[in-house]
């Protein structure tokens, strides 16, 4: 039997890297096309690797021109990219695979958990809003001529190099250095992180898969935790102790505009997903890194090279101006 032929318009990412191992040890043949570029994550030696900026329209249309199953797009992330890579790819491929996100969905969402026919619609961030126009173009090409799109939506999937707070090894400094650290609201909204391993143990079996044209599957864990218990727990892999200040998220987009539109657009509200339509198609799917385990690997990789922990000076200092404000 040949191996389903598998094209990823970028591999090296924090989601796709995984992915792209998944792939291989499923016995896929993956291809990978980036602009060849150092990365802190390596690729598999069994992938084929191609160097090319797949934003330049004419060497995108050098790799479209050969015949894959699969595409999957890691780097669309406006309707313009996807209309090109559509119009590159139409007749050349058997599955479409829109990486989207779960930013899109309704926000605030009216009930939890979230599932794939929950709204899209997100007011406060651009980011947002442009999926959904990714989204509302995909499903136009499915309805209209049977483009064989699938959407995938990730919420935040993280690996050994993200640390899952604006800023990134801001906050754990922050803990080590014994000062106070911000968690937006009181600290108590729920969210779901997704080790990337975990995440691709849902993607690759969609590859290829009949069932997945023209539908849309979410890809989370089931571990769910507050913000609270999220920075707690990076402090203990750091061993050291959290000081938490709450901060309204809408104080902080005042101070901060760029991480507030993060904290209004998603992580203010809780996040809790079903996935129970992936596991229609994918019976063995389950979520097995807990984050207290991901949280060892952020740290450890961390400590491995002082270069990695770097301070955002411009969150570090908002952060002292909104401790300094909500602090009795």
């Amino acid at each position: 039997m040949t191996a389903l032929r598998v094209l990823f318009l970028g591999g090296t990412g924090i989601i796709s890297s995984a992915s792209s191992w998944r792939a291989v040890e499923a016995g896929l043949d993956l291809t990978v096309v980036n602009r060849g570029k150092t990365s802190a994550r390596a690729l598999p030696p069994e992938a084929r690797v191609l160097t090319a900026d797949v934003g330049d329209a004419t060497a995108f249309a050098e790799v479209a021109g050969q015949e894959f199953d699969v595409v999957v797009d890691w780097l669309a992330f406006t309707p313009g990219q996807v209309r090109a890579r559509t119009d590159a790819l139409r007749g050349r491929v058997g599955q479409y695979v829109f990486i989207s996100s779960a930013s899109a969905y309704q926000t605030p969402p009216a009930r939890l958990p979230i599932t794939e026919s929950t709204p899209l619609r997100n007011p406060f961030w651009q980011y947002s809003r442009n999926k959904i126009a990714c989204e509302d173009l995909l499903n136009g090409l499915y309805r209209d001529e049977g483009y064989p799109v699938t959407i995938v939506r990730p919420s935040h999937t993280y690996d050994r190099t993200l640390v899952p707070f604006d800023g990134g090894w801001t906050i754990v400094e922050r803990m080590r250095r014994g000062q106070p650290v911000v968690v937006h609201g009181d600290g108590s909204s729920l969210w779901t992180l997704t080790h990337h391993r975990d995440f691709a143990r849902g993607l690759v079996p969609l590859l290829g898969h009949p069932r997945t044209l023209g539908e849309a599957f979410q890809i989370t864990s089931d571990d769910v935790l507050t913000w609270d218990q999220i920075a707690h727990t990076l402090a203990a892999a750091a061993g050291v102790t959290a000081q938490i200040v709450h901060v309204p998220s809408d104080a902080v987009a005042a101070v901060h505009p760029a991480w507030g539109a993060g904290l209004l657009g998603d992580k203010t509200h809780s996040a809790v997903f079903d996935n129970t339509k992936l596991r229609q198609v994918v019976p063995d799917y389950v979520a097995t890194i807990p984050f207290e385990t991901g949280a060892r690997e952020i740290i450890t990789w961390h400590d491995e090279d002082a270069s990695r922990r770097r301070v955002d000076a411009d969150i570090d200092e908002a952060m002292n101006t909104l401790i300094a404000r909500y602090t009795v």
